[in-house]
């Protein structure tokens, strides 16, 4: 099992699961940049030599500013992370929900951190026939709304990919539940404008929206993330915060990747060329693909394949190719895995080893 400590991206699991050397694998079990980290980090590395012996900045003032003048907020409403994982259990921790509305599947953390506390979680499930969208209509979404409740909604959600609508949360809002949106993937959508709560959470005291710098920047050994929300609000979390809890290095690449304009341009247009290019040639091979606004997509395996997510991924990995077997998510079955969109030439070999994978099985028949 890949995903032994509950992540996509475990090369070294894989190198012991394969045996092979982990710069061989094609990794789309995790849903980084395929376009690296941007220039500016390999000039944030090399300066760093000269600040190493420095205690970082404890209140994280530079990158906060420039966050702040990113999302045109006031400094005051961000706490800066170790990650989105850190500001996921330091929100729970801080708010102490007894109860948190779930809409499965979704990322694994936000229920373990409100278990953690001791907190219920009430899971609403998703349907693979309306293409995993949350809607109000769901049966108990506003019932669960009650005052002193916590939503935690991944928009875009992982690992489907959809948007949540910011009419759907300010509902949920006006019912009384506190609401936690997790923007880890929202640098990804050409609309984030449209949906994005972020200058929002600064005006509502019950929105808390969560932003990671690790995926759309390509820099995941570098932990870092951010929360938005009311200033007071965030107090809180503030003093439950470990002491440098986000090194100086983490900053220095933080303030850096901000003002990549190019980058994110050329992102951009990667992404709007080869999402649609994997899910047109994946469903040609037999695969059903949920639309998605991110750079990752969810995959159902053909029927008459017959076989497993865990299964496949056995088989594509042993052809070098690593994949996320989506059943481990609470609310898929074995037929879902999930791929990160790559690069043409990855691409590429993603779907030539699924090819593989289902001819020779096929031909076991």
């Amino acid at each position: 099992m890949l995903e032994r400590y509950g992540h996509g991206g475990d090369l070294r699991t894989a190198e012991e699961a394969f045996g092979i050397a982990a710069e061989k694998f094609v990794d789309f079990s995790s849903n980084m940049n395929p376009l690296g980290p941007p220039e500016s980090v390999k000039q944030a590395l090399m300066a760093y030599a000269d600040t190493i012996g420095q205690y970082p900045d404890p209140a994280v003032r530079g990158l906060r500013r420039k966050l702040a003048e990113h999302h045109q907020i006031d400094e005051l409403s961000i706490v800066v992370g170790n990650g989105a994982a850190e500001l996921i259990d330091l929100i729970v921790r801080a708010l102490q929900p007894k109860l948190t509305t779930l809409a499965i599947p979704c990322f694994d953390e936000y229920g373990d951190a409100v278990r953690k506390i001791g907190g219920a979680v009430y899971e609403i499930k998703l349907s693979s026939e309306n293409q995993f969208e949350l809607h109000l209509e769901l049966e108990h979404l506003c019932e669960a709304a009650a005052t002193g409740s916590l939503f935690m909604l991944g928009s875009p959600n992982n690992p489907t990919g959809q948007l949540v609508d910011p009419e759907l949360i300010r509902t949920l809002l006006k019912k009384g539940a506190y609401v936690v949106v997790d923007e880890a993937f929202m640098d990804f959508v050409p609309e984030e404008s449209r949906y994005s709560l972020v200058q929002e959470a600064t005006r509502h005291e019950k929105l808390f929206v969560i932003r990671s710098m690790t995926k759309f920047y390509s820099i995941p050994g570098i932990r870092l993330g951010y929360i938005v929300g009311m200033s007071r609000t965030l107090s809180g979390l503030r003093r439950l915060q470990v002491p440098w809890s986000v090194n100086s290095l983490a900053q220095l690449i933080g303030e850096s990747v901000l003002n990549e304009t190019d980058y994110s341009e050329r992102t951009m247009a990667w992404l709007l060329e080869e999402r649609p290019w994997l899910t047109k040639e994946l469903q040609a091979i037999g695969f059903e693909v949920n639309p998605s606004a991110a750079n990752y997509l969810l995959v159902r395996i053909p029927k008459d394949a017959e076989l497993s997510a865990s299964m496949l991924q056995l088989e594509m990995g042993k052809l070098g190719v690593l994949i996320r077997d989506a059943s481990r998510f609470a609310g898929l079955d074995h037929t879902y895995i999930r791929v990160a969109v790559k690069l043409r030439e990855q691409n590429e070999q993603l779907v030539a080893a699924l090819k593989q994978c289902l001819l020779q099985r096929r031909g076991v028949k």
